[in-house]
């Protein structure tokens, strides 16, 4: 059986999506900024994305941007709000377990003279209103702070945080890339002042992203050229890849509900199978306030990359974190700023579902685990050491 269940990384493009981004490669294939006949037929299905990314998030088309990923997206959401509000101050409040593309261009902008406060995260990965309440100051200029954790899946009180920066003028940033299609968002009723996605987390192809940026909010454009996207970021479009993000966003947020509720059920009996038949096992991330799709777990006295192998070999597609960190040897910073030591967050292993998994593969995968932490530890001296320690 091949099992895909590593979908926080890359998601495959689905057949609808493939269907309505083909006739742009070769049929309809103008250059949406000609004025011909072929130019203006692009456009239009420029626009008719625009439009369908708008509606899944509660926003205006007007307030939609196509940019090349969702870190740049981020990039872009946290660069061109500083640069453009120097005059009112040089203060960023972030949070210590955000995607990199968040902390490394905040450090970047440390580096330039901007202040960044990196808000600490409990136990769930967790912050509350209150902690951001009390880190604002008359020069912060920007809050950003992740919709739903790429790693342990914890999604944050998103509206409660915007509340708080909207209640002190100050603008609210939130990378969404893992949350669209898992979390219901409505921007506009929730405060958000920007968002970020990428639409390979979500059926499109790789390479197409999106940034919503709220109506008169201005931004410092991070590139000079042309005039696309209204003089905001310039490059000829990705004709093909905004068609398929906007048919991917419509698909992805249709009937979130019930598909939300497979992978719940999926993920739940995942999780209990694995505490309850795995010895010093633990859960990662909030027990409920979670991604419906994700399943981050810890095991004791042996190494996630060692999991990683043996569940290939199985036809098991998984991760010990996230893919953008994956050629690194340190342990997960999401999984440290949770407080879990060195040792044990080696041993993590994420496992994440589309609403195209199966409880067959569920089972099959869990099954899998078993007999390989199992093996795994046969040959771990540590573990020998605690077991003879035990006996002590």
């Amino acid at each position: 059986m091949k099992v895909y269940m590593d979908n926080g990384a890359t998601t495959r493009v689905t057949e609808p999506v493939m269907a309505a981004m083909q006739p742009y490669f070769c049929e309809i294939f103008g250059n949406p900024s000609s004025f011909h006949t072929a130019g203006r037929e692009s456009r239009r299905a420029v626009e008719a994305a625009r439009a369908q990314v708008a509606k899944a998030i509660g926003a205006e088309p007007r307030e939609i941007y196509f940019t090349g990923c969702g870190t740049e997206a981020d990039n872009w959401a946290i660069r061109g709000t500083a640069y453009a509000n120097v005059k009112k101050g040089k203060h960023i409040i972030t949070t210590n377990f955000e995607h990199h593309a968040v902390l490394h261009t905040c450090a970047q902008l440390e580096k330039e003279g901007f202040e960044v406060t990196y808000l600490p995260v409990d136990q769930y990965g967790l912050i509350t209103p209150e902690q951001l309440e009390a880190a604002i100051r008359p020069d912060t200029v920007l809050v950003t702070v992740m919709t739903a954790n790429n790693e342990i899946g914890t999604v944050e009180p998103i509206p409660e945080l915007a509340a708080v920066a909207k209640k002190h003028g100050v603008l609210f940033h939130t990378d969404a890339v893992q949350a669209i299609g898992h979390v219901k968002i409505d921007v506009h009723a929730q405060n958000i002042d920007m968002l970020s996605m990428s639409g390979h987390k979500f059926h499109a192809p790789k390479g197409i992203g999106a940034l919503y940026i709220k109506q008169g909010v201005r931004l410092q454009p991070l590139m000079q050229g042309g005039a696309q996207e209204r003089g905001q970021r310039p490059g000829t479009e990705n004709l093909a890849g905004i068609v398929g993000l906007g048919k991917a966003i419509e698909l992805a947020t249709a009937d979130i509900d019930a598909k939300a509720a497979k992978m719940r059920a999926i993920r739940d009996h995942m999780i209990d199978r694995i505490l309850n038949e795995i010895p010093y096992a633990r859960l990662n991330g909030h027990p409920t306030q979670r991604m419906c799709g994700n399943v981050n777990v810890s095991f004791q006295f042996i190494e996630g990359e060692g999991m990683l192998i043996h569940l290939d070999m199985k036809g098991i597609a998984a991760s010990s974190g996230s893919a953008c960190t994956s050629g690194s040897l340190d342990p997960s910073h999401v999984l440290l700023a949770i407080g879990l030591p060195h040792e044990i967050a080696h041993g993590s292993l994420r496992l994440s579902l589309c609403e195209e998994n199966t409880m067959e593969e569920a089972d099959y995968v869990v099954d899998s685990l078993v007999e390989i932490v199992a093996r795994l530890r046969a040959m771990s001296p540590l573990y020998d050491d605690f077991l003879a320690s035990q006996k002590n």
